[in-house]
């Protein structure tokens, strides 16, 4: 707080019930200490700190000791030398709530519009990725997106993309929408879901943007989404974990480890974190205490 010339009260607490109105809350672990802190380099500690740090927000998220939590970006290799088998949060987050089926939901406001990208999956192989292009995983993520965006706008429209060039045409690029991607969208359908595909998913993006037609829209892969919601809103994107007993938003960027503590790092996605947060927030049921934020190194 001082090297950034905040004016800002810090209060260190045990619990979550100990929450101070003003200012920030800080749970300390009592795992990294300021001489052991190294900005900017990969270090074993640091990615333990980090994970523990995860787990106790998402543990009092669970508790509803917390609203919600927010998480900032965590460095994969220094988590990996504490933790190897470690791939990446949702993952992680996944398994501490004991749920098998989430999906990532990247989300974005446009000229007061809202989009939110579902995918089918995120973190493999692109060959390991076309092999994950199945029916029920597809016909889940709908459902889970459907679920999601239907808090924030009132029957929401959802596109699907197919997997090959031009969805596909009719099977002359490959089978993959005949056989996986449409009989899940008819599944959906069966279920109430506004949803239709598949559609290209060199126009679709064109289509929800610019003519508003998706609230939402389910992609196959990794870069089918990340793609050209990093190029509309780099600055403002959001991750969103869909199937959690929790609320978990993300900033949908890096560690930055290169201009680490330099005071340079744009803020803009954690304040959307924070906000769709809350958002979602309020629109579910039950008794929420604060938003846990999981600032990792």
């Amino acid at each position: 707080i001082a090297r950034f010339g905040l004016d800002l009260a810090l209060h260190v607490i045990e619990h979550p019930e100990h929450w101070q109105p003003a200012g920030l809350n800080v749970i300390d672990l009592e795992m990294m200490s300021a001489e052991r802190l190294r900005p900017g380099e990969v270090d074993r500690d640091a990615g333990e700190a980090a994970l523990a740090y995860v787990g106790a927000g998402v543990d009092a998220a669970r508790q509803d000791e917390v609203a919600a939590v927010v998480t900032l970006p965590v460095n994969k290799e220094a988590t990996q030398l504490s933790h190897p088998g470690f791939v990446g949060h949702t993952e992680f987050i996944a398994a501490r709530c004991g749920v098998d089926e989430v999906a990532m939901m990247l989300t974005l406001e446009r000229d007061g519009r809202f989009l939110g990208v579902s995918h089918v999956s995120t973190h493999c192989a692109l060959s390991e990725a076309i092999a994950r292009v199945q029916a029920d995983r597809i016909e889940t993520v709908i459902g889970l997106t459907a679920d999601a965006v239907g808090r924030l706008v009132p029957t929401p429209r959802i596109g699907v993309c197919g997997l090959n060039p031009h969805a596909g045409e009719h099977g002359l690029f490959g089978n993959e929408e005949t056989a996986h991607i449409v009989p899940a969208i008819e599944a959906a359908r069966r279920r109430g879901i506004a949803v239709s595909g598949p559609h290209p998913a060199d126009t679709i993006f064109y289509q929800a943007v610019h003519q508003g037609r998706f609230d939402a829209v389910v992609v196959m892969y990794h870069d089918q989404g990340h793609a050209p919601v990093k190029l509309i809103a780099f600055d403002t994107g959001v991750n969103v974990t869909l199937g959690l007993p929790i609320v978990r938003t993300s900033v949908d960027h890096g560690t930055a480890f290169d201009i680490a503590w330099q005071g340079h790092a744009f803020t803009d996605s954690f304040e959307a974190a924070l906000a769709m947060a809350t958002k979602l927030v309020s629109a579910r049921p039950g008794p929420r205490g604060g938003v846990a934020s999981g600032r990792q190194g």
